[in-house]
């Protein structure tokens, strides 16, 4: 039985399952979490549900790389990177345009949609800890996870102290660290990524496929 594939299978499907919620629950808040920074005028919430979209991009990349050999693996780790950071100079792009046009963030709002989009990476958090050391492609996946709850936090603090101050400018503070946090996170799956491909088995896989 240790030689019919069974427990690659199994081991194969488990993270299929665990992808397959991680991108339905990211998908559906983004979409929840972009509406609503839009309406609300929030550059936080807009800044993590852009993050939100990164993830789920990351979370369709992994699915198509698992039980995939492991330069596939380790390549599609460095295309999630890559999106993600790209992502990051985005919401960048976004926070300059609002810090010219203005705006004026709801505080209730921030917090309300803050407080559902974490409560939807901590559940996420508890999907993907059990793969959390695994494969390139199910590393990244937790430490997306493990920034998006983090963000969230942000969010509803800085909804607190806009309320709190009757200012923007918290708003505004914590998209940037949303920006941090993203490119922080692109960066570390990008070094991962690299050194698993710098692995003398993924060369040699890599070499004798000719890919």
């Amino acid at each position: 039985m240790s030689n019919c594939g069974c427990e690659v299978t199994l081991k194969n499907n488990e993270q299929k399952h665990v992808l397959y919620w991680l991108l339905s629950i990211n998908a559906v808040l983004f979409v929840a979490e972009f509406g609503i920074g839009w309406f609300a005028q929030s550059t936080a919430l807009i800044a993590d549900s852009l993050d939100m979209l990164a993830d789920a991009v990351v979370y369709a990349i992994g699915l198509y790389a698992v039980g995939r050999a492991a330069h596939h693996k380790a390549r599609a780790a460095m295309l999630s990177g890559y999106f993600q950071m790209a992502l990051g100079l985005l919401i960048t792009a976004d926070i300059v345009r609002r810090a010219y046009v203005g705006s004026e963030p709801a505080s209730g709002l921030m917090m309300v949609m803050g407080s559902v989009a974490l409560v939807g990476n901590v559940i996420c958090l508890v999907l993907i800890q059990k793969h959390r050391h695994g494969d390139v492609n199910m590393r990244a996946s937790w430490i997306f996870s493990s920034n998006d709850v983090i963000a969230n936090a942000g969010v509803i603090a800085s909804g607190a102290l806009v309320g709190w101050l009757n200012a923007r400018w918290p708003d505004m503070v914590i998209g940037c660290i949303i920006v941090v946090i993203v490119l922080r996170g692109a960066q570390m799956i990008l070094k991962d990524a690299r050194k698993e491909l710098a692995q003398p088995d993924v060369k040699k896989t890599t070499c004798g496929t000719g890919q």
